[in-house]
């Protein structure tokens, strides 16, 4: 049985096709005698609007869009979840797309939108595909959340990756590391590019010698530069990993070596996606409250449409940036304290190529 459509129920209604849509779309050009037998047939022919028409004669979708670097791992997971718990208290459907971190991808994926979506939230680490997305955004409502959207005239919401790092550091030496490895993001990626300056000052102004290893914000880079780490003729005792993914893999790889944590080598990650605290070691790391980061960013963007389609003009407050700051949460791969005893080459017991065969439990 084919469904029905706005005709039949004008027909079953005995009104024009007019009034079935200014009765369904809550006009009041429409009497209430006229209103109720046009509702009595939609419900008699279970008649569901379509959605697309609709958007076309309200120019509203109820949809909005959201375009991430990737749609694999924890973060945006979370990040997602959070944002739709607060679409579906506004009434709106989410469409995700991912811009595969680059220019190009991020067009396309705004292209498939046009039309479709009342606003859109970006998240590029990219700096070009940013400027792009914005560029091709137009006048559709946006709220940006990248490394430099702080500089941006559109609404934006950032972490402060910078500060966040700085702290992670301040917290490996507080507990005693005094050679401090970074497992950094990706080059290019402005949140890896800040974690590390962040990472490279505190190690500057504590007079210690910084030690970077690329990684891709994924475990399996993670892993691969812990075993880079152990194979370094300098041993560490402290690692600040750019992400909590990298961090559960150095974690893997430590503990395959024979490598305890905290008592060889302390590990920090970043961002406290849900696994880093059912881990073992529970993961040290710096919390930025993913979803409700999501949460927050959504409803930026319910209120910059309510504006548009009221037709006033946006404040001031509208395209502030707001900064979220990361909370240190210490757990036990850095609780105990960690050995500051000297090897007998004078260099800090710790992480080292034949961790191996000396570090073992029991």
């Amino acid at each position: 049985m084919k469904p029905a459509t706005i005709r039949d129920v004008a027909r079953h209604a005995q009104v024009s096709v007019a009034s079935v849509s200014r009765a369904l779309n809550g006009s009041d050009t429409v009497t209430e005698e006229t209103r109720k037998r046009i509702l009595e047939s939609a419900e008699a022919l279970q008649y569901v609007p379509h959605s697309g028409a609709r958007s076309l004669s309200t120019s509203k979708t109820n949809t909005l869009g959201i375009i991430l670097p990737d749609l694999y791992g924890e973060f945006f997971s979370e990040l997602i979840r959070g944002m739709d718990l607060a679409a579906r208290e506004h009434g709106y459907h989410l469409i995700v797309s991912s811009s595969h971190d680059d220019a190009d991808g991020a067009a396309a994926a705004i292209r498939s939108m046009r039309g479709r979506v009342d606003g859109l939230f970006v998240l590029s680490p990219q700096i070009d595909s940013a400027n792009l997305a914005t560029a091709m955004a137009g006048r559709l409502p946006v709220v940006l959340m990248h490394g430099g959207a702080a500089e941006s005239t559109l609404p934006s919401i950032v972490v402060d990756n910078n500060g966040g790092a700085h702290a992670a550091v301040d917290h490996l030496l507080a507990t005693g590391c005094r050679s401090i490895a970074h497992i950094a993001g990706p080059a290019g990626n402005l949140e890896a590019e800040a974690r590390l300056a962040g990472y490279l000052e505190a190690m500057a102004e504590a007079g210690l010698e910084p030690h970077v290893v690329e990684g891709d914000f994924n475990q399996g880079s993670g892993h691969a530069s812990a075993r880079a780490l152990m194979a370094a003729p300098r041993r560490f005792d402290g690692v600040f990993c750019g992400n909590d993914m990298m961090a559960i893999g150095a974690l893997l790889a430590f503990q395959e070596a024979g490598v305890r944590c905290p008592e060889d080598v302390a590990v920090v990650g970043f961002d406290d996606v849900p696994i880093a605290a059912l881990v073992r070691p529970g993961l040290t790391t710096l919390r930025i409250r993913i979803a409700e980061t999501g949460r927050r960013a959504l409803q930026r963007l319910v209120d910059q449409i309510g504006t548009a389609q009221a037709g006033r003009e946006a404040t001031g407050s509208s395209s502030i940036c707001e900064v979220v700051r990361p909370e240190l949460v210490i757990r036990t791969s850095t609780r105990a304290s960690v050995s500051t005893t000297r090897a007998t080459d004078g260099r800090p017991s710790g992480v080292t190529a034949s961790a191996q065969g000396e570090n073992q439990d029991g």
